[in-house]
């Protein structure tokens, strides 16, 4: 992480998740510059570019290299270079999984949130989120306490 600014935190979500902008006003609280404007697109931005390049007549693959996708894309790959670190809030689908797996080759420590009653109700669990080295948590508390810290393990369960 930088030392001459608060660290850059990426949070990572869904766009229907409605409880993004209270995390990240958490996190904030702590002393994290927190980037979550992705949200703002709104929770069918992705559904509304798929209608629409449908619409047109456009493939999926013919739909990511349009100035729609190439923007969104851009526009996220900025921010997540600039970061110090993310943290990936569950549920979430395959564009975050792949965002916080970015973050992460680059060096930069992943976190995962767990959603509530989530991971006790679904019947699969991945053992893959051990690659998060920064740890998995099951609530925002114990998550904001672990980012307070400036080392600790290399990973650990909450």
């Amino acid at each position: 992480m930088a030392s001459n600014h608060s660290p850059i935190l990426y949070l990572i979500g869904s766009l229907r998740n409605p409880e993004i902008p209270a995390i990240g006003m958490t996190l904030r609280a702590i002393g994290y510059e927190v980037f979550d404007d992705w949200f703002a697109a709104g929770k069918i931005a992705d559904d509304s570019w798929r209608d629409y390049e449908m619409a047109r007549g456009h493939s999926y693959s013919q739909a990511l290299t349009g100035w729609a996708a190439r923007h969104v894309f851009e526009f996220d790959f900025f921010h997540l270079n600039r970061a110090d670190l993310g943290v990936l809030v569950l549920p979430a689908g395959k564009s975050c999984h792949l965002e916080l797996g970015y973050l992460m080759g680059r060096g930069k420590p992943g976190y995962i949130l767990l959603d509530g009653e989530w991971h006790k109700t679904k019947p699969r669990w991945d053992v893959m989120y051990l690659f998060a080295r920064g740890g998995v948590y099951e609530t925002l508390d114990a998550l904001s306490e672990a980012l307070k810290l400036t080392k600790g393990p290399l990973y650990h369960i909450v």
